[in-house]
């Protein structure tokens, strides 16, 4: 290296420390676009994390279902080639067909992480004069636990679900007035007629989304099998996958497969996607217009710095300094200038972030989300931020080089 670049780094060092408050005013600029791009970076990767775990955290990323049932409307009285009107038939409760032994093929499946099976229906909760309508849902405890974490969840009580138990979403329970280790009845109508059970609440939960916790109560899936009609049955699979980003791809596979309805999670949150890919668009935007801010911040300084520099550059060259020697000095100093922008760049945005960590708090006291700055992230903003400055470099370089010595020295 030092045979290499010995003679421009320490021509490139001096030149830089010559114009010290140039240098000095261009490294705190170059550290201001890195400092603005790694934290927008880390800002904006949280942000989207805290938001899919909270979407992610109370539903799952695929989910099977049986089809629903097809409606096929009638030609009209005259024969014409019109079809009338039909109104949709309202969807009855029905069981996935062979769920029992579709649930070991999508477990061998390599992007799966979790099946769980459920029922799922409407019903009544009710607690002395108290009624609220519920989503009633059953599951296997340990099954339903892979695919939503039910248990760090848990507010009050200890999850369990054993025969005559329940677990409560946390709003409901106030509502109805009920706590750990109350008795609420449920109640269905499958078809024409009632049907009801009393089950004593284990824990309370909280889903992370207020009308899932004013709404929500999970019973043993024998129990809802009972209550809703479907003995044996299971209305849906929930699945979760080791990398959330494939399920639109692996329910393609599935629909294809199977004679199911398959749905991602992308497919049920589509708004949410589009916001989400829209903020990346907006990072990436705002990344690269940073960046051009820092390369023509280092381009136009070395600018001045080969016009100041005329003299010494022709001097240079009448020593025997090559071109190539010239045109590397410059850009040395652009790497220079680049890397120690970059080193001061990162340090500020971790302060900011230490800052957004510890002093901007929710309404509940506790922090928005969580924010860090990947190691990965940082070497790659200050390696982007280093290569611009090299390519900053470039053009002053190539003028520094193309001088004629003799008229630089007359000037």
């Amino acid at each position: 290296m030092r045979g290499w670049l010995g003679f421009e780094l320490r021509v490139a060092l001096r030149f830089l420390r010559e114009g010290r408050m140039q240098t000095l005013l261009i490294i705190v600029g170059v550290a201001a676009g890195v400092a603005v791009v790694a934290y927008i970076s880390a800002l904006i990767s949280g942000l989207q994390g805290s938001t899919l775990t909270k979407t992610l955290g109370a539903q799952a990323h695929i989910t099977l279902r049986a089809l629903d049932d097809a409606v096929t409307p009638a030609r009209a009285a005259d024969a014409a080639l019109a079809l009338t009107e039909t109104q949709p038939r309202v969807q009855r409760l029905r069981s996935v067909a062979n769920w029992q032994a579709l649930l070991p093929l999508l477990e061998q499946m390599g992007p799966i992480a979790a099946v769980s099976p459920m029922v799922s229906g409407s019903g009544l909760a009710l607690r002395g004069e108290a009624t609220q309508a519920i989503a009633l849902m059953g599951v296997e405890l340990d099954r339903y636990d892979r695919i939503v974490g039910l248990r760090s969840k848990v507010v009050s009580g200890v999850a369990r679900l054993d025969p005559g138990e329940a677990i409560l979403g946390r709003d409901l329970a106030a509502d109805l007035g009920v706590r750990v280790g109350d008795r609420v009845t449920l109640q269905t109508t499958v078809g024409s007629r009632n049907v009801s059970d009393a089950v004593r609440v284990t824990a309370l939960v909280d889903l992370g989304v207020r009308d899932l916790n004013r709404r929500t109560v999970i019973v043993p899936l024998r129990a809802a099998q009972s209550l809703l009609g479907l003995p044996g049955g299971a209305t849906v699979l929930d699945m979760t996958l080791k990398d959330v980003w494939t399920a639109n791809e692996l329910a393609q596979e599935l629909r294809q497969r199977y004679p199911y309805k398959v749905e991602s999670w992308q497919e049920n949150n589509a708004q949410l996607v589009s916001a989400l890919n829209a903020q990346s668009v907006s990072t990436a935007l705002i990344r690269g217009v940073v960046m051009i801010v820092v390369v023509l911040g280092i381009a136009s300084v070395l600018v001045v710095s080969v016009v100041q520099k005329r003299r010494e550059i022709g001097i240079l060259r009448a020593m025997g300094a090559t071109r190539g020697q010239v045109l590397r000095v410059f850009l040395v100093q652009g790497a220079v200038v680049g890397a120690l922008g970059s080193v001061l760049g990162i340090v500020l945005a971790v302060i900011l972030i230490w800052a957004f960590t510890h002093f901007v708090r929710g309404s509940d006291g506790l922090p928005l989300f969580a924010i860090t700055l990947p190691l990965a992230t940082a070497w790659q903003v200050a390696l982007i931020a280093t290569v611009c400055g090299v390519l900053a470099a470039i053009a002053p370089a190539r003028r520094a080089a193309a001088m004629d010595p003799a008229q630089a020295i007359r000037i």
